[in-house]
């Protein structure tokens, strides 16, 4: 039997498996170690709590052998949990997942975690949950058994869940690779942004040459650094600040879909700016507010809620507007670089003297008197040039592994659909691994 979404043979799920039925109360067995298969710890760590059987609560799911773990709770967001080799340690799980177990050794449990994670299975169970809100909704497990699902044979199911799980090592991989990037970028930065480069473009050694370091408020930094408030070398740049229109100058009924974006503080992504969701005006507008536009080298500034985003404006978004919630610093670039004084102002250098201020404050607000209070450690124009130059590489290289993982999630994403329906089949000469 087949359905339209599918060219594989149907069978119910009841007939291919069982929900287990069989419970434990780990309160009876106090100070016994279990592995407690939580719906918090699975979306925090991919992995079960190890807890005393005296901190669970309530009558757990008893999970004794090879196990597919589904939760009910909120099917929107799916969860998918494939228990192995329930051996050693007590292995149980929170009653808000259903667990199936296969009847026979017809089935792989590689090939129906994969199913029943896709959206084929998850939008079924959507569509029975109940509750009140979409945060509290429960699918009812026994409905399920009576669902048709794709059963190819099992050599056909253990060939696409080898492809599936080879793509899924492949994004893990990626993963972990854009993670050490980021470790290697911070610390450079942090190097960077402490010791500087020396003329011949090496990082300074305070350990080798403590003579080329002094300490200042900021710490240990070297001594051809100047160290004054922000105001004060924005003063001798000719620097201005600007707060954006205020909501009085601009409403949020005048904003469009199309037209000049409009800079807000949750467009202030990672030093940059992010137009996914941009709000815009048409262009008109923005000829009246032309006070407000931006330049190539202005920064700009979040000055309420995450006082962290900070980004120097590059050609693409030249024209666009500063908007309300914002600041905008303009100034000659003869001494300073936009682009390494918002990763000085980002960094610690001035985050903790921002955090200073805000002791005490229920929510503190950027201003132009806590700017031009920030210290910093200005190195020489040049130096600062090639800080921005390191960072712009480190940053390319996670920029290339994220692209990458894109690429894998879209990949991933269409083969589940094209291989869990049988559209498209894998090759009998992919070898599966006994």
């Amino acid at each position: 039997m087949r359905s339209a979404t599918t060219s594989w043979p149907e069978r119910l799920l009841g007939e291919l498996m069982d929900i287990a039925r069989q419970t434990v109360m780990p309160g009876a067995f106090p100070n016994e170690q279990f592995l407690h298969f939580s719906i918090p710890a699975w979306d925090e760590r991919r992995a079960p709590a190890l807890e005393v059987g005296a901190s669970i609560g309530s009558a757990k799911i008893s999970v004794t052998q090879p196990t597919l773990l589904v939760s009910k709770l909120n099917p929107r967001i799916p969860r998918v949990v494939h228990v192995k080799n329930p051996v050693g340690l007590r292995h149980c799980a929170s009653t808000e997942f259903i667990p199936y177990v296969a009847k026979d050794d017809s089935v792989s449990l590689e090939f129906f975690r994969w199913f029943l994670q896709s959206s084929l299975f998850q939008r079924k169970l959507e569509r029975i949950a109940t509750g009140s809100t979409n945060s509290h909704t429960r699918a009812r497990p026994g409905e399920t058994l009576r669902w048709s699902v794709p059963c190819p044979t099992l050599e056909d199911q253990q060939r696409i869940a080898a492809v599936l799980d080879t793509v899924d090592e492949m994004i893990a991989k990626t993963e972990s690779v854009i993670a050490k990037l980021k470790q290697v970028r911070a610390g450079l930065l942090r190097d960077l942004l402490t010791r500087g480069l020396d003329e011949h473009g090496q990082l300074r050694d305070p350990s080798a040459y403590p003579e080329q370091f002094h300490d200042s408020p900021l710490g240990r930094i070297p001594r051809v650094w100047i160290l004054e408030p922000l105001g004060v070398r924005l003063q001798r740049n000719t620097g201005t600040i600007q707060t954006g229109p205020f909501g009085s100058q601009l409403h949020a009924h005048e904003y469009t879909t199309d037209g000049v974006p409009v800079i807000m503080p949750q467009d202030i992504l990672e030093g940059g700016f992010d137009d996914t969701h941009i709000a815009r005006i048409p262009t008109a507008r923005a000829h009246e507010l032309e006070r407000h536009r931006v330049r190539s080298g202005d920064l700009i500034f979040a000055r309420r809620g995450d006082l962290s985003r900070c980004a120097a404006v590059i050609e693409r978004e030249v024209g666009w507007l500063c908007g309300t919630g914002c600041l905008l610093m303009r100034f000659e670039q003869a001494s300073l670089s936009p682009s390494w004084l918002s990763l000085a102002y980002r960094h610690d250098f001035g985050q903790r003297q921002i955090a200073a201020r805000a002791v005490g404050t229920t929510m503190v607000n950027l201003n132009t008197t806590l700017l031009a209070y920030l210290q910093f450690a200005f190195p020489r124009k040049e130096e600062q040039e090639e800080v921005v130059r390191r960072v712009a590489k480190a940053d390319a290289l996670i920029e290339n592994e994220s692209a990458n993982l894109a690429k894998l999630g879209l990949l991933k994403s269409g083969l589940m659909t094209d291989l869990l329906t049988g559209h498209v089949r894998v090759p009998e000469r992919v070898t599966v691994a006994s």
